[in-house]
């Protein structure tokens, strides 16, 4: 994927079904791909697979870096907004002497996850089973994404304590409108009985 001239920037990841090492899932792998141009299916990832989801995301912001690089761009004009689902991507490489810590505090905001209200799914995912983790969650809208992230005390406690814990030596935060999901939903966990559009 690296060596194809349109691809500008790609991740081979794996996931899990929850959030931790204990919850990792050896059978079911992500690949991540900026595109400069529209996007190709991934034939090697096609032939193998027993089960297979693809979404087509669009950046609406963006923060901070993955590998030094900064891999998504919101475009210039258009609207930041969107009224179909949300993906939120989540992405730190963690300092070795403070991952104890983190994870101890994000337990309670991973515990109210699976709660909230609009979340379609979410699963963890990582390029090493220790230090490179990050989440993934979608969700019905923009609107589900900041009722859960700004009133949610378990999540503001750990935005606010994360500058001074200095958890991360590097991270990035990104929402992306979905724009086309194909394949079977199953795989990523897809809540089927809530629709896009329920609040």
């Amino acid at each position: 994927m690296r060596s194809q001239e349109d691809v500008e920037f790609v991740k081979l990841l794996g996931t899990s079904k929850g959030f931790g090492i204990a919850a990792a899932d050896p059978q079911r792998w992500a690949a991540l791909t900026v595109w400069r141009a529209h996007p190709r299916p991934i034939d090697a990832f096609d032939r193998i697979a027993t089960a297979r989801v693809r979404l087509t995301l669009r950046p609406t912001a963006t923060r901070g870096r993955w590998a030094g690089r900064e891999p998504f761009t919101v475009e210039t004009g258009e609207s930041t907004q969107s009224n179909g689902p949300v993906l939120v991507l989540t992405r730190a490489r963690l300092r070795p002497t403070r991952a104890i810590t983190f994870w101890r505090a994000i337990r309670p905001v991973a515990a109210t996850l699976s709660d909230a209200k609009g979340l379609l799914t979410a699963f963890g995912i990582g390029e090493a089973p220790i230090g490179f983790q990050g989440t993934v969650s979608i969700w019905a809208g923009g609107r589900q994404v900041n009722a859960f992230a700004y009133r949610t005390a378990e999540h503001a406690e750990v935005v606010g304590k994360a500058p001074a814990r200095r958890w991360y030596a590097e991270e990035l935060f990104a929402r992306l409108e979905v724009l086309e999901v194909t394949g079977e939903r199953e795989v990523i966990g897809w809540n089927a009985g809530l629709s896009p559009g329920r609040a």
